[in-house]
């Protein structure tokens, strides 16, 4: 492919990430992988510039384009060695007409923007969220030992005890160590969200919304596999995923059970009031992530916050049945945005008078209300807000 075909690859790709982004359809990673599925001529060196491109456009547009043209050349004002390649070539974009219109710049749509200014994320800390986030891989402690691993690359040891850095892109899903279960791909964020649980060996500790049970593994490893480890969910393919992972991993403690949206308490009955340990990984916006998934702050809608919001809140209390007296909540969101945060947390503490927030101590992150907070800017990780709630005796 020459350039111009590249940058007009791109400009196609755009428009279908920005139809689904509308529509909820599928993300843009599949997307683009489908793209050269059905473009086999394209070689590596070809789709790798395409996605690039693809990537760095979304980056630098704030509110959703009118189209990927549009959004090609709002690309092109930041990197004007685009501009030369809207040349009317075959298979090249046409050129640049008077007036043509262009995507506007920013962070997010400026709603989305105002929430996160009025959430203390602004600035730096915004256009954070939009840089490109490196490979975190957590060692597992059931199989391997950080310092003792010998693996193809030599990562970055992190401030989580069990958390190595690689760049982006590192293909370590292919290494010995990965298939024999001795790393797993892990955000160093969400395993010093993992951290806050505090799981014990012998605890019974139920992972509320566990999809394919990412958080599951890092806390089966800290129970040294040893008690009751339930993880739920209401999506059955997500949850299916766990099984093979958790063999893999050495985690023959975990249990699964799946989930009817509207009744998990009667689905949970037997655990009312027993665990020691209640972790809610609550489904949410996902701004804290847009470091993987560009796009998502395209997908988001005021509609759409309120709903995470009412579902964590939702989830919040259904945890709160399932704790023992003197038992941990531990809820945890990917957001940056108070409304799904230390706003969720002061509503929970206002309708549960028995309860109370625990002072955490991570090792990294900072205090936000009445819990914590992990940012791209300040930590490298992906943004997190966690809360650790204990329930009186």
């Amino acid at each position: 492919m020459t350039p111009a075909a590249r940058v007009q690859a791109a400009i196609e790709l755009l428009d279908a990430v920005i139809a689904a982004a509308q529509a909820d359809g599928a993300p843009a990673d599949r997307l683009v992988s489908d793209y050269f599925r059905q473009r086999r001529y394209a070689g590596s060196k070809d789709r790798r510039a395409v996605r690039e491109l693809v990537y760095a456009a979304i980056r630098v547009c704030g509110p959703v384009p009118p189209g990927g043209r549009a959004a090609m050349l709002r690309l092109a004002q930041v990197d004007p060695a685009i501009v030369p390649l809207f040349d009317g070539s075959t298979h090249g974009p046409e050129p640049v007409g008077a007036g043509e219109p262009v995507a506007a710049g920013g962070v997010a749509p400026e709603w989305v923007e105002s929430a996160l200014a009025a959430s203390g994320v602004a600035g730096g800390g915004a256009l954070a969220l939009l840089d490109r986030a490196p490979l975190d891989v957590r060692v597992n402690t059931l199989k391997a030992a950080r310092d003792m691993l010998d693996l193809p690359e030599a990562g970055e040891p992190l401030a989580a005890p069990n958390a190595l850095r690689f760049a982006a892109g590192t293909p370590v899903e292919r290494w010995d160590a990965y298939a024999a279960g001795q790393i797993e791909v892990q955000d160093h964020g969400s395993q010093i969200a993992c951290m806050a649980v505090a799981a014990q060996p012998g605890e019974t500790v139920i992972d509320l919304c566990a999809g394919a049970g990412g958080k599951t593994l890092s806390l089966a490893a800290a129970m040294d596999n040893r008690g009751t480890l339930l993880a739920c969910d209401t999506d059955r393919a997500r949850l299916s995923k766990l099984a093979p992972r958790a063999e893999r991993a050495g985690a023959g403690m975990i249990e699964t059970r799946l989930l009817d949206p509207g009744k998990e308490l009667a689905a949970l009955a037997d655990y009312a009031g027993k665990a020691d340990a209640v972790l809610v990984d609550a489904p949410c916006s996902g701004t804290g992530t847009w470091r993987r998934k560009p796009e998502a702050k395209w997908r988001l809608t005021p509609e759409r916050l309120n709903r995470f919001a009412a579902v964590q809140t939702r989830l919040l209390a259904i945890a709160a049945d399932l704790v023992r007296p003197g038992g941990r909540l531990v809820f945890v969101t990917c957001s940056l945005l108070d409304a799904e945060g230390a706003g969720q947390i002061d509503a929970f503490l206002a309708e549960h008078p028995e309860w109370s927030a625990d002072t955490l101590a991570l090792p990294l992150g900072r205090e936000h209300g009445k819990g914590w907070r992990l940012s791209p800017l300040q930590d490298g990780t992906d943004g997190f807000f966690v809360a650790s709630l204990s329930r009186a005796c």
